[in-house]
Order: structure tokens, then sequence, then C-alpha cells
């Protein structure tokens, strides 16, 4: 039972650390927790290549405005560091170990948050794209 546990936490682990490498689960809506997890692992991996895409179309929009880019890409590297520290803040953990606290739901949890995360960014870009700056 104990490498049973060990091995849950280390695919939880590697599929937080590393979710573009091929898994041995598929997803399957109604299959296995680890099934769940590669439903919601392939459901991060579409948003953040729909954000990537959209803040290349920005870049793209905006190629002949050096200051904004400069900006923007500052702006997104904050964003990624904003990212990390808001799921480690919602996965905060007393005993420093994610699978004491949440459980064998930790993965598929983890990868829901980021999903959520980097569909708002995707969208805030997107605004950007179509409507253009804020100035109110």
């Amino acid at each position: 039972m104990k490498w049973a546990a060990l091995t849950l936490l280390w695919v939880g682990a590697a599929a937080a650390a590393e979710p573009s490498r091929e898994w041995p689960f598929k997803c399957n809506d109604g299959g296995t927790q680890q099934e769940l997890e590669a439903c919601s692992r392939d459901g991060y991996a579409e948003a953040d290549r729909k954000l990537n895409e959209t803040y290349r179309a920005l870049l793209r929009k905006e190629r002949g405005n050096a200051v904004y880019l400069a900006k923007l890409r500052e702006a997104q590297k904050a964003w990624i560091v904003f990212r990390d520290a808001e799921i480690a803040a919602n996965f905060a953990c007393e005993e420093n170990d994610v699978q004491y606290c949440f459980g064998s739901a930790y993965g598929m949890a983890l990868f829901a948050f980021k999903k959520k995360l980097t569909d708002e960014r995707q969208a805030r870009l997107q605004r950007l794209l179509e409507k253009g700056r804020e100035t109110t």
C-alpha cells in the first residue's frame, strides 16, 4: 500500500512539473482518478496553447510599438510569477506534503486551477487584441 501511495505521489508531482510530456493515462471523464487527472491536464494544456496563441497575436498586432511590447512582455513575465504564487497559496499545506493535505485529487485540482488562471489571462489578452488598451 505504501508503494501505491508513493507511486501516486510521484505521478501527481511529475504531472504538475511537466504537463507536456507523454503520460500513461488518457482522459476518461468517467474513469479512474488518473484518467480524470489526464482530462484536467489536457484542459490546462489546451488553455495554455490558446494563451500563447493570443499572446503571439497581440505581439504581432503591436509590432510597431516597441515601448508597449516591452511593457507587455514585462507584464506577461509578472503574470507567470503571480500565477505560480497564486497556485502555491491555493495549495498551501502545513504538512509540506500536498498529497497529505489534498489527497489523490491533488493533480486534477492543480491542473484545473492552472486552467482557470490561464483562461482568465487569455481572456484579458484577447480583449486587448480585439479592443486595444484600456484607458478608463
